[in-house]
Formats: structure tokens, sequence, C-alpha cells
């Protein structure tokens, strides 16, 4: 059953909204409900009606026995008064009256069928034992039962019995006519819940509908105002996240536009370089060898820049294709960083910058070695190039029973403050111009920190304008997939 209700479900469209599964849980509820309280409300009554009636049984029948004791019915039962009494409450109460005497012998019957008979019944032994009333109802045969003591005035002994049925089909013909008024009313109920689960679904779903129509928007540009709906805690938490997400795809495309302008840029200029001094040779007259041999270094730098520019960009957009396949395997980080610092080393020579590479302990990681490589060695050379000169670059390697850790430190020119949330920025320069000098292009951060959440770790950087700048690396020595 439940296999097809599920079936159901995820075939009717109808059956999935929730409109109409909120429209159901009202109507069984109002319905469940209704039904319920009609049957109480009849069980109640029926329940009430036939304990009043006993009620008044027992104290009307009571009062009869104390007519008969003190009429001394039982030593001259020919009185036509008490007959005509019995009759008129047999036929009030709807049911029969017996008195039975001491010797359990019936003296009179309503029905005239059992006088002169014996009547031994528990109730009735009980009763001329005690002097206590006993009654019972037969919820079966719809009766009331009743035995009443009936007492003689001067010994206070029970000298006789009045035993006593009471139809209740009066009570039960009165629940027959209230349950048809109350169907006709469950009718008009029925309507009335089905109009008002109608209302409330519509009424609860519509914050929803707001939801479906804002998203939807998106459609024509994401210059969609921040919107809030408050009707419920779910509707808020939704939209607040919806929000988060748009802000994120208003940065996305803002930044993927910035990154299209920059690509542009950065591979135009060294193009247009190249036509400057391409015309200049053209059009010159009688220039020196040396002056072509100059141009033409200048033409073969700016190629050089443009062959880094797109080898940059490559590796960048390699990183992000294969984000989730990297080639992890056992790695021995302290060779891996003093082949780094080896391969390096010229570079620093010669701009005057010494290289330290201090190793803490040794260090074995699951990394993909080529991108590691690739991020370490950014920082290192940026390390380098943005020095002074004279100055130095130190690099720490560091680990615990978790993480591994690699400090980037020098004593360079340092970073502005304002600029370090912007320095993984694709083409992101701080300073341009010297940048270009040293042929920077603004791909490097952005490559390292790629590679280093490729490895699930993490970068952060500390900078001291004038005085040099600290990266440190952290990544799981257990890559985690």
């Amino acid at each position: 059953m439940k296999t097809i209700i599920s079936f159901l479900i995820q075939k009717s469209s109808i059956l999935k909204s929730l409109k109409f599964r909120i429209w159901v849980i009202v109507m069984l509820v109002g319905l469940i409900s209704s039904s319920i309280m009609s049957q109480n409300i009849l069980s109640n009554y029926r329940s009430r009606a036939v304990s009043q009636q006993t009620t008044t049984a027992v104290s009307q029948f009571r009062i009869l026995a104390n007519h008969l004791a003190s009429a001394d019915y039982f030593n001259d039962k020919e009185q036509e008064s008490i007959e005509n009494e019995l009759s008129l409450f047999s036929s009030f109460f709807s049911g029969r009256i017996m008195i039975i005497d001491s010797n359990f012998n019936v003296v009179s019957d309503s029905y005239q069928m059992s006088v002169g008979k014996a009547m031994i019944a528990s109730e009735i032994i009980n009763c001329f034992a005690d002097g206590n009333a006993v009654q019972n109802y037969d919820d079966v045969n719809k009766y009331i039962e009743l035995v009443i003591p009936i007492f003689n005035p001067e010994s206070e002994t029970v000298e006789g019995v009045i035993f006593a049925s009471s139809s209740t089909q009066s009570v039960y013909n009165t629940v027959d006519v209230l349950s048809r008024k109350a169907g006709i009313l469950m009718v008009a109920m029925i309507l009335f819940i089905f109009i008002f689960a109608v209302v409330m679904s519509s009424i609860l779903v519509r914050p929803f509908e707001r939801i479906t129509k804002v998203i939807n928007s998106v459609d024509n540009g994401l210059a969609v105002p921040e919107e809030k709906i408050l009707d419920y805690l779910e509707t808020e938490e939704i939209m607040n996240a919806f929000n988060t997400v748009l802000n994120r795809m208003r940065i996305l495309d803002e930044s993927r536009e910035e990154f299209v302008s920059n690509v542009s840029h950065e591979l135009k200029t060294p193009l247009a370089s190249m036509k400057v001094l391409a015309d200049s040779i053209r059009n010159a007259d009688d220039v020196p060898i040396e002056t072509y041999k100059e141009f033409m270094d200048d033409i073969g730098d700016e190629v050089d820049r443009e062959n880094t520019i797109i080898t940059d960009l490559l590796s960048l957009v390699k990183m992000d294709k294969t984000s989730g396949k990297p080639n992890i395997k056992p790695t021995d980080v302290n060779t891996m960083i003093a082949g780094i610092i080896k391969r390096l080393k010229p570079i620093g020579d010669k701009n005057d910058i010494e290289l330290i590479f201090n190793e803490e302990r040794t260090v074995n990681a699951e990394i993909d070695e080529t991108k590691m490589t690739l991020a370490i060695t950014n920082l290192v050379e940026n390390a380098i190039k943005y020095n002074k000169p004279g100055g130095w670059v130190r690099v720490d390697l560091d680990a615990d029973h978790q993480f591994f850790s690699c400090k980037v430190s020098d004593s360079g020119i340092g970073i502005p403050k304002d600029s370090l949330d912007r320095i993984y920025e694709r083409f992101y320069r701080v300073d341009k111009s010297h940048s270009r000098e040293i042929g920077g292009t603004g791909l490097g951060l952005a490559i390292t920190r790629s590679a280093i959440l490729l490895h699930r770790g993490a970068i952060k950087a500390t900078s001291i304008e004038g005085e040099g700048t600290t990266f440190v690396v952290r990544i799981p020595l257990k890559y985690v997939i």
C-alpha cells in the first residue's frame, strides 16, 4: 500500500502540490474532529439520559415502596388504588413491576404473568439481606432493572421488594432522531470545511508562491532587489539563503566580466607594444643595427610576456577543470620544497636575495606533487620578485598529527592592508607598474589558492607594508575525498 501511494504521488503533479496536501490535512482534521465530536455528544447524551431516567425511577419507586408499606399492602392485597398506581407506574416507565413478599412469592405483577410464582434472584436475595436498593442497566436489551426494598414501618425490616424494569427505548429513539439531524449538520459541516480548506491552503501557500515569483524573476537578469518574506520562519530562511546565493551570483558575474576584461587587456598590451615597435622599425630609415637589435629584443620580451600570460591562464583553466581529479600519491614534502629552493636559488642570487629553508621535521603527505610544487613555487618566486636588494626569503616546514604547514616569509615591500583581501583575484596586482617591470601577470596567487583548495587546505596572508609578507599554507597529511 505504501509503495502504491508513493508511486501515485510521483506520477501525479496534483498529489505533489503543497496546496493540495494542506487541503487534504485540513479536510481530514475537520472531518475526523467533527465526527468524533458528534459521536461523543450523542454518546454523552445517551449516558446522561439513561442515568437521569435511572435516578428518577429509583426515586419514584422508593416513594411507591413507602406507600405500599404505609398501606400495609402485604396484609391487604386487594387495594384497588394500589393496583391502579402499579399500572400507572408500569405505563409511565414503559416496563414491568412485580411486588415480591418475604417468601419470594410474586404478590402482584403488572403483566399478570407471574402472580403466585416464586421469584428467586441474587439481586432480590441481597436486597432482603442488606436492605439496599439494587440497580442494573442492560445495554443490550435497553432496559433498567431495579430492586427496591419495602420496609415494615414498625419493625423496620424488609418485608418485601419491588422488582421493576424500565425500558430506555425512548432514549435510543431520541438519539436516532439526533443522529439524523447530526448527519444533516455533518453535510453542511463538510461543505464548510471544504471551502475553509481551499481558502486556508491558498493563504498558507501564498508566501511560497511569492518566493517562486521572486526566483523566476532572476530569468530577466541578476538586477533583482533583495526581498524578505517574513510570513513564516521557513520562508524567511529560504529568502535569506536565496539572497545570499543571489549576491554570490552577482559577485561571480562581476568577477567574470572583470576577468574577461582583464584577459583582453593583458593579451592586447604585449601585442600593442609589438605593433608599436614593428611600426617604428618599418617607418624608420637608415636605422643603426644596434637599434634593430634593441627593438627585436623588446619584441622578444613582449612575446615572452604574452607566452607567460597564456601559460598561466592555461594552468588556471586546467586547475579548474581537473579540480575533481587530483593525482594524489604519497610525497616527501621536504624533498619537494628543497627542489623548489634549489631551482629558484639562481634567481635569488641574481637579485641578491638569500633563500633559507628550515625543516622542523620530516613530512610525508598525500598530495598532488605537480600542483603543490606550482603553488609553493609561486609563493617563493613572488617573495623573491617583490623583495629588496640584500633581503631574504625564509621557508619553514612543520607538521602535527593532522596537517603540515609551509610558511613563506620575506623582507620585501609588503602588501597594503586594504589589498590583502583581493590578492587571490585573477589579474589583481597591488602595483601594476612594478608588476609589469618584473613580469607579473596577476595569476600566480589565484593558481596557488586553487591548488591549495584542491587539497582541502587553507592559505592565509599577513603583511606589514615596507617590512615584508608572510604566507602560511596548511594541508591535510591525508587527502580528504
